[in-house]
């Protein structure tokens, strides 16, 4: 039986915990456009959610200067996060070492715009599927939704679909699919990408972007079947966000839980 749970987060851009409009990461410095940037550590909330136990949450290194950042919250959660940004070949092991659950891996299995299948097969081979989480983070264009690398601001030959799932999924244990053009933006979710999330991946998947209400797992929970799991970042009090109480989130995943 499944059950959407709420999955935290911790957004690292030089060496702080921060919320982010996820579509101004490419911007010139002063133009990023900055939600909440917090003068705790990003241990101090690894420490957090290792409390209220919950698990599967992920650190995302938003560009260089986050390194030790990152190694704290792994640190202070060991085999209580995952670790995305900037992972490849020859550091993925060094992550879950360092404490990570999973690796998360986007911009270094797209060459060219396409899927470079001979990488992944690759990072397969050293640390094994099931601690491998495929980033599909998307924005949309036209009808469809393009994968996006580099801090979200290229865009891929690779829609979402089916098809391209299916295909990822004989590699990983798990799919991370923000969507680009909400997120941070705390306006709602994008219902459309979380109903086709729902009917195409064969394995679990998180949805992050847009969140700003308790009724947002509620709605991710009907439209995604139980089987997509929400990131609520911006929205949350402890991110200096209004819509979502942090503590109504832990008791959500204790009901659903409880309730398996």
């Amino acid at each position: 039986m499944f059950a959407t749970v709420f999955r935290p987060c911790i957004d690292l851009h030089e060496g702080k915990v921060k919320q982010i409009v996820g579509g101004t990461l490419g911007a010139a410095a002063a133009d990023v456009r900055e939600n909440f940037v917090s003068e705790k550590s990003s241990a101090e909330f690894a420490a957090l959610y290792r409390d209220d136990r919950l698990r599967g949450g992920h650190v995302i290194l938003l560009g260089p200067g986050n390194e030790l950042s990152a190694r704290e919250a792994l640190a202070a959660y060991p085999g209580g996060l995952q670790v995305g940004g900037g992972v490849n070949l020859g550091n993925a092991e060094a992550w879950l070492e360092a404490g990570a659950s999973h690796v998360i891996v986007t911009s270094w299995v797209f060459q060219n715009g396409k899927i470079d299948f001979e990488r992944l097969a690759a990072l397969e081979r050293a640390i094994g599927k099931e601690r491998l989480v495929i980033d599909l983070s998307c924005r949309k264009r036209g009808s469809d939704y393009w994968v996006v690398t580099d801090r979200w601001q290229v865009f891929t030959e690779v829609t979402l679909s089916a098809v391209t799932l299916a295909r990822m999924a004989e590699h990983c244990s798990e799919f991370l699919v923000h969507a680009v053009d909400v997120e941070g933006l705390c306006r709602g979710i994008d219902t459309t990408l979380v109903e086709e999330l729902a009917a195409w991946s064969p394995l679990p998947a998180t949805y992050a972007g847009g969140a700003n209400s308790l009724e947002d797992l509620r709605t991710v929970t009907q439209l995604g079947q139980g089987r997509i799991d929400l990131t609520i970042g911006s929205a949350l009090d402890i991110f200096g966000g209004s819509g979502v109480r942090y503590a109504d989130a832990v008791a959500f995943n204790r009901a659903q839980i409880s309730g398996i």
